[in-house]
């Protein structure tokens, strides 16, 4: 299993996404990928956040067509067995001096419990708590 972070979501919704990364999605077996609430709630607050207008109203109906099509019934829940794994890894991270975000340590708390690796650019952000690391724009 390979989660989606939201990073890749929101390059697949650019009108033109960096070649790699399609080429990356493509050698992945599409039933594999999965993504999180935490990134639902993450892409569709950016957007919200845009000015009214076409480009918001274009972007929003993309992203929720993606979500009902691409990832329906694949969407992992923050609950509360993620929610154990939050807690220690966020105390981890704090010991260390290397504090994490809430929306990242939510979505590698969901990653610890589902034995999931994670698909990211940003794997600097999760490094050290325990998850499988992917770069499609790299690898």
């Amino acid at each position: 299993m390979i989660v989606l972070d939201t990073n890749v979501l929101s390059e697949l919704m650019r009108g033109q996404p960096e070649p790699a990364v399609v080429d990356w999605l493509d050698r992945q077996a599409q039933d594999s990928l999965v993504i999180t609430a935490v990134t639902v709630a993450e892409l569709l607050h950016s957007i919200a956040r845009l000015p009214d207008g076409h480009r918001k109203t274009g972007l929003q109906e993309a992203a929720l067509q993606m979500l009902d099509q691409e990832f329906e019934g694949r969407v992992l829940p923050f609950d509360e067995d993620a929610a154990v794994h939050y807690a220690a890894l966020v105390s981890q991270r704090e010991r260390a001096g290397c504090p994490i975000s809430m929306a990242d340590a939510q979505i590698a708390a969901i990653c610890r419990h589902h034995a999931a690796a994670l698909a990211t650019r940003n794997g600097q952000d999760f490094e050290g708590v325990g998850i499988v690391l992917a770069n499609p724009w790299l690898d």
